[in-house]
């Protein structure tokens, strides 16, 4: 599952399979305010390293959550290109076929 946030609400949910896709918004909000909390209490010498592993974020009785910040970042970057794009209007859902490329070939990676 693959989000970007802007002012607490979603712009960008992806789910596979598709079925169920609302169950996991609240461990998203949740996964994201953890990953602000490690991001943040990490040092600035840790911050710089290309290979920063967050570990386990959200555990519920299903599955289990574990984030590799170098994945944050190439979403990071494909949702910049997003933004710079003079024909999206920030703030309107993202419907970027680049972008949801990007989100596959991640989402089949960490598989």
């Amino acid at each position: 599952q693959s989000l970007c946030v802007h002012l607490n609400y979603p712009l960008y949910i992806r789910s596979v399979p598709t079925q169920g896709e609302l169950k996991f918004h609240y461990t998203v909000h949740t996964s994201l305010d953890v990953v602000e909390e490690k991001i943040s209490g990490v040092g600035k010498a840790l911050a710089d390293q290309r290979e920063l592993y967050l570990g386990l974020l959200y555990p519920t009785e299903d599955y289990k959550l574990f984030v590799f910040a170098q994945m944050f970042r190439k979403l990071h970057n494909s949702f910049t290109d997003v933004m710079c794009n003079p024909f999206y209007n920030p703030g309107d859902p993202i419907q970027s076929k680049a972008f949801d490329s990007i989100v596959s070939t991640m989402m089949v990676q960490a598989c």
